[in-house]
């Protein structure tokens, strides 16, 4: 264990939000910097959370669904993305090419920006007959996006982790049913396991996907006043089953073509995770994501230590379905191990001592809360699960109550501005024009973040161009 001095987060939240989340991501051990530039290593730590995405991902979404999962190649030729113009174009500035010298094929071949494409070439060797639909697929992988801004950890980097799910329906209303689910979903994804609300609605013609009909999407907003895209549910109509020749003969023993949708959340959940919750002393996890549950520290005194080792063991053994940590090294005192763990994010903290063993008690603390609860050894198993929960609840409440605040609705140009000064999430009655959109962004640095699912109605003009308002559109500053 390093000394926390080494350790210890040295800026505060509220100053330097950007150089704070770095630390934290870098001092608690989730991920550091790879030696490639834009890539990051995900440490052990930090991977583990994204397993346990993946596991409420299963259970909730794939499962509930019939999706299965498969896996395809990490090389697409170039000739699949001209086939769907705007989905080529779309990516085009991302895309890291193989030059055809190398490939030996005839072609450049890219690698994975997203495998719309890769897949769909399947698609149609796959689907002959209204009886192979819905076919519903999803794969776990790695995708890598050139970027050439300043990339972030978890946040933008060049290659990152992510699922992406590929749906085929034999009518467009299963399809369009079935997209808005799935980010129905993501949405309860992120609240329950996370802790993390998020809006959840539709995105503008802009800033939709390439190539898609429409694009749903869930918003994170996090505490300095930025959203954060932190999934997706694109209705891709019969667009790429028309560029890929995708048909089915229906019931009618005619051929049709079919409709698709594709969706997809990343690790850039993780970074969403930390900043939402986090605070000065280091990670804060909410219960449900964290691997570890617990950490027991027993307070070794000459006189008592063999009596208080022995059942700090013994806890340990009784506790294992929280997967707890045990401390009984000697080299720090409890003070630094009290640190050590709170920069690290595990959610609770129990102590024993010799006082404790007379008392048959043990004292926890939350990773959250300030008192520590003296708990009896017979209630442990029964009160730590209603703890957890509780800090679980707690987190999504407070963050809740954080992103309540900084929403402001503004009906003028003037009253936008003055809201993205002060890193507000803005509603505000719109036009739903790309010109306009345009406009904002480049006046305002904010952009179209969504229109909620449930439809709000639109009154007056656009502030910013006089138009008839068609939407109540949220804006920000956006990662």
């Amino acid at each position: 264990m390093a000394k926390v001095e080494e350790k210890g987060i040295q800026t505060k939240k509220a100053e330097d939000m950007s150089k704070w989340y770095e630390e934290v991501c870098l001092k608690s051990e989730i991920v550091e910097f790879s030696t490639v530039k834009g890539c990051m290593v995900i440490r052990p730590r930090g991977y583990s959370i994204w397993e346990k995405i993946k596991e409420h991902f299963e259970l909730t979404i794939n499962k509930p669904l019939g999706v299965k999962n498969a896996y395809f190649p990490l090389f697409i030729p170039e000739s699949f993305f001209h086939k769907e113009t705007e989905h080529a174009e779309g990516f085009s500035p991302e895309v890291a090419w193989i030059d055809k010298e190398l490939t030996g094929d005839g072609e450049r071949l890219a690698i994975r920006p997203t495998s719309e494409t890769i897949m769909y070439d399947s698609y149609s060797r796959w689907i002959r007959s209204y009886r192979d639909l819905p076919l519903k697929i999803n794969q776990w992988c790695n995708v890598v996006r050139w970027e050439t801004k300043a990339t972030r950890l978890f946040l933008r980097s060049r290659e990152f982790l992510w699922q992406e799910g590929h749906n085929v329906y034999e009518t467009p209303e299963e399809c369009e049913t079935e997209t808005i689910d799935i980010i129905k979903r993501y949405a309860a994804l992120c609240e329950n396991l996370l802790a993390m609300p998020v809006l959840v609605g539709k995105k503008s013609e802009k800033e939709k996907f390439a190539g898609a009909v429409h694009t749903y999407t869930i918003e994170g907003f996090m505490p300095d006043g930025k959203a954060l895209q932190s999934g997706t549910s694109h209705n891709l109509g019969d667009g790429f089953g028309k560029a890929f020749g995708i048909s089915f003969l229906g019931k009618d023993e005619k051929k049709h073509t079919p409709f698709q949708n594709s969706w997809g959340l990343s690790t850039r959940l993780i970074g969403g995770l930390v900043m939402t919750h986090s605070d000065d002393k280091g990670l804060v996890l909410p219960p449900m994501v964290a691997e570890n549950k617990l950490v027991i520290i027993p307070l070794i005194f000459k006189k008592d230590k063999e009596a208080v080792l022995e059942k700090a063991k013994e806890l340990t053994d009784d506790l294992k379905a929280f997967n707890p940590i045990l401390d009984d090294s000697e080299e720090y005192s409890p003070g630094y191990k009290y640190a050590e763990y709170e920069l690290q994010g595990i959610p609770l903290r129990i102590e024993l001592g010799p006082r404790d063993l007379e008392n048959n008690q043990v004292m926890i603390k939350t990773r959250i809360g300030e008192e520590k609860i003296a708990v009896p050894f017979s209630e442990l198993e029964k009160r730590i699960p209603e703890i957890l929960e509780e800090m679980q609840n707690e987190l999504l409440r407070k963050a809740k109550e954080r992103m309540d605040s900084q929403k402001m609705s503004v009906s003028s140009t003037e009253g936008f501005e003055k809201a993205i000064e002060k890193s507000k999430l803005i509603r505000m009655n719109w036009c739903g024009e790309p010109p306009c959109e345009l406009d904002i962004k480049e006046k305002t640095g904010a952009t179209t973040r969504c229109t909620l699912l449930e439809e709000e109605k639109a009154e007056g003009e656009c502030p910013f161009c006089n138009k008839e308002a068609k939407e109540v559109m949220y804006f920000s500053r956006s990662y």
